[in-house]
Formats: structure tokens, sequence, C-alpha cells
């Protein structure tokens, strides 16, 4: 199975269409199979007393993905042919989500709300759960309810909730202890770090066979200035060795290749050590 790169748009579509557009093209472009969308709601992200006394929090209503965007943004990425995928902020937001996207994902600060993954397990929709902050144990009780509720197709990515995440705070060992969970769940790192070194060891290393990363256009986004967020031409060199490494790695299956078919016929003939074989020495050879 190739590497899943899944392109976060965040809070970086100004909540313009257009920009959501030019968002699903780059992430196609630079060649991801997956575009992710969140939809929230400030009144139901936190509590009103944490609202009306934080005007940073207040200012984030910008941020919030209209309703209306989101049947555009499932047809776009069809004509596309890339996944669409979102995070649901409230429960009411998994079934107006459900006949449009591909796949669900449960954000880190989301894990311990098992009513929520419950109910994006119900869909039967692929689901994908990030275990930032999470110990084992809390992470072992998000998969057991995606689980018993049919999720069929679960994926779990470590991630460290940390922004931009410091290297020496990767700790992508998790990864191995994230497999020992299920062998049936596709294991993957959700990346705050922004760094090439980072996706590369988690991929050729650990593993890793979904990668999700926070993509903006051109440093204008929302999120941008936090230092989380890859720009298209940082990313792409990434995606674009990922996949040369896949094709270079083959199949792993030890037989004669393409390449060396016209070249067998040139071994030395076990009877008497001399090239080619003697099946084609009576050929015009040259």
């Amino acid at each position: 199975m190739s590497t899943l790169f899944i392109a976060e748009v965040s809070s970086n579509h100004h909540q313009s269409i257009e920009r959501c557009y030019q968002f699903i093209d780059s992430a196609s472009e630079i060649g991801c199979q997956a575009v992710k969308f969140q939809l929230f709601r400030i009144n139901q992200l936190f509590t009103q007393d944490v609202i009306s006394s934080n005007s940073d929090i207040q200012s984030r209503v910008k941020w919030e993905l209209p309703l209306e965007f989101i049947p555009l943004i499932s047809e776009k990425c069809k004509k596309n042919k890339i996944l669409f995928g979102c995070t649901p902020f409230y429960i009411d937001a998994v079934n107006y989500l459900s006949p449009y996207v591909d796949f669900f994902k449960i954000a880190s600060y989301e894990l311990l709300w098992l009513d929520l993954i419950s109910a994006c397990s119900k869909t039967n929709k692929p689901l994908i759960l990030s275990s930032g902050m999470a110990n084992i144990n809390e992470i072992k009780a998000a998969v057991k309810v995606a689980k018993n509720n049919n999720c069929t197709d679960l994926s779990l990515l470590h991630c460290v909730s940390g922004y931009p995440t410091p290297l020496d705070q990767c700790n992508l060992k998790a990864i191995n202890i994230l497999k020992s969970l299920d062998k049936d769940i596709k294991i993957g790192w959700s990346d705050h770090s922004k760094n090439p070194d980072v996706l590369n060891r988690a991929i050729n290393h650990w593993n890793a066979k979904i990668i999700e990363f926070h993509l903006d256009l051109d440093g204008e986004g929302g999120e941008y200035k936090s230092g989380h967020c890859w720009l298209p031409n940082e990313i792409e060199p990434v995606i674009s060795s990922t996949k040369l490494f896949e094709l270079i790695d083959g199949n792993g299956v030890k037989e004669s290749l393409l390449v060396e078919e016209n070249e067998r016929f040139w071994r030395a003939d076990p009877s008497d050590g001399l090239r080619p074989l003697k099946s084609i020495r009576n050929l015009n050879l040259k």
C-alpha cells in the first residue's frame, strides 16, 4: 500500500469557496490523494465563559467553514479525483457531512469524546483518529468504541499537539506502539513539525501509511503564522520522493525482471561454463 498524503486545509480557507477550490487543485497537483477540511462552530467548540473572555477565540468565527460549501467542495474533489475528508467538531455535523465526505477524521482534542467517535463510526465511512496528547489507555478506549460501532476501516495517527512540534518531541517510535494495538488498523503520522526529515523518517523507517499535514497556499492562511503549515513548494518534493522510493522499492519478489529478459540467455551454461546458454548458441548472435 502506498503512502496516503492528506492535505489539511484547517482554517486557512478565508471563508472563500474559490480559495477552497484552490486548495483542492493545489493538493491534487502536488500529489496528495486526499484533502481535509474542518467543520466547527465556535459556540459549539468552546464554553461561553471562554468565548466571552478570549478575544482570540472570538475572532475564530472567521475560520468557520460555511455549510453551503460542503456539497461544492465534495463535487470539486470528485472532479479532481481526490478524496474529501472532514473533521466534525459537533454531533450534528456528522449527519450533515455524511452524504458528502469520503472519510471522517477525529481531531486529537476530541479523542475523549466517545459519543462523537460513535456517531462517525455508525455512518460506515472510513474513520481516522488523531492521538495528540493521548495516553495508550485513552487511545484504546477510542479504538474500542469505533470498532464496537461498526467501523471497519479505521486508521490511527500518531500526533504531537505542539504548533510547531519540536524535533526532539516528535517521538516517532510511538508509531510502533500504535501498530501493536490491532493489525487491521492503518497507522500514520499527523505532522505539525513542518520538517522533511520527520516525514521521511516516519514513512521510510517507521512505515507510516498515512501522512496528514497542514497546507497553506501563500502564507496568508489563518493558521500559517503558528509555524506548522507547509506551502505547496515545500511539501511537493517530500511527496515526489516518497512516490519515487515506492517505485524503486518494487514488489519485493526476487525474480527476473523485464529489463533482464534478454540478458538471461547470456548467462554461463552450467555444462561448460561458457556464455551464452546452449539453447541460443546456434542462433545468429551479434
